[in-house]
Order: C-alpha cells, then structure tokens, then sequence
C-alpha cells in the first residue's frame, strides 16, 4: 500500500523551522514529486508558488470573511487594506507567473494553486495525453529560476 503522509519540514512566520506529516493527495505537486515525476527543485517552486498565491488572498472564498469586519473610524462597506504580507505576495506570484509565460501559466496555475490533478487540467485545456507533465515541468522550471531555488 503506497504512504499517504510525507514528513516535511516547514517554517512559520516567526522563522522558526519545523518538521510536520503532510498528505500528499492534498496537492497534486507534492504527489507528483512523492512519485519521483518532479524535482526537488520543481517541487520547490511550486509549492512557494501556492503559498504566495494562498498568502496573497487569491484562493476563493466560500464563506464570509471575518477579518475585514470594519474598525474604528472606518465607514461601512469600505473594504479593509490588504496588509503588506499580502501586497507582497501577490507581487512575487504575479512575477513568478509572468516568469512562466504564456501558455505555461495556464497548467501552472490550474496544478499548483487550484489543486486539479494533471489529467483534469489537461482536458480542461483541451490538451493531449500526458502533454501536461512536460509543460508543467517547464513551467516550474522558469518558476524556480524567478525564485531563485537551487
């Protein structure tokens, strides 16, 4: 029977480092480089990719929001200031998917950040069989590089 848990170790914003269990059906990332189809490298990138999206405040919300309830002076129905942890993430993975270019953000996206596994990514997108695994791969590649991971 294959692991379904992965020891990762991860830091949290304080710097402080940490070794934690993580599923790897959770993220087609992870479950791709868990099989040996993707780098550690590419692996990497992708997951800083999906971090910067989630920290950015890009994921889709379906539930109410309770951290933008207004405060003090601030009149209703005017949206809260995104914090500069956001402001800056959404900066890097606007760059890093601009890095990745036309063509290869699509699969970038769809794999890395909205969790679809590469054959529902490449029927979305219309494409063959298994091309999805080589363009996702180039396209974590350029990612890396704008990330700047060895």
């Amino acid at each position: 029977m294959a692991a379904t848990h992965v020891e990762q170790m991860i830091e949290d914003p304080d710097g402080r480092t940490q070794s934690v269990m993580v599923h790897i059906g959770e993220s087609p990332i992870a479950w791709l480089h868990a099989r040996g189809h993707l780098s550690e490298r590419h692996y990497v990138a992708g997951d800083l990719l999906r971090r910067d999206w989630e920290k950015a405040g890009l994921r889709a919300r379906v539930t109410m929001r309770w951290d933008g309830a207004p405060r003090g002076g601030r009149m209703a129905g005017q949206p809260s200031d995104p914090t500069l942890a956001q402001l800056a993430a959404r900066d890097r993975f606007d760059g890093a998917i601009k890095a990745a270019g036309p063509g290869l953000a699509d699969i970038l996206w769809r794999v890395a950040c909205a969790g679809e596994g590469l054959v529902a990514a490449e029927k979305a997108l219309g494409w063959p069989s298994r091309a999805g695994k080589l363009v996702l791969t180039l396209a974590l590649d350029r990612v890396a590089t704008w990330y700047r991971v060895a």
